[in-house]
């Protein structure tokens, strides 16, 4: 398993910070290489609210996207917001997996 790691980047509403922290921790010990949001603006990172930082931090996240072999969705009971469907909508059409925390109603 050494060297061959899958990317996954995270991807959910930055209210359910433990539930990103979380699943980091475990897919990280599942042998992935995780990337994941840089602020939690809904969890009180208020630099969010600075001029141009969400379109930034909006654009910055479809570049980790890119980056990596797939998504995992944190949708905690079942909550998808408009940012993150954009996001799974980004990476289906890009050829990325998407995986989610809880089964899609």
């Amino acid at each position: 398993m050494v060297g061959n790691y899958r990317v996954v980047t995270l991807c959910g509403s930055t209210r359910f910070k433990q539930q990103f922290i979380e699943v980091q921790k475990r897919l990280t010990l599942d042998g992935c290489i995780v990337i994941s949001v840089g602020l939690f603006g809904h969890s009180g990172d208020t630099e969010v609210l600075a001029d141009g930082v969400k379109t930034m931090l909006d654009d910055m996240h479809k570049r980790k996207i890119d980056m990596a072999d797939g998504i995992f969705v944190i949708n905690v009971g079942g909550y998808i917001g408009s940012s993150t469907r954009s996001e799974i909508e980004y990476a289906i059409a890009h050829g990325k997996t998407v995986d989610y925390l809880e089964p899609i109603r």
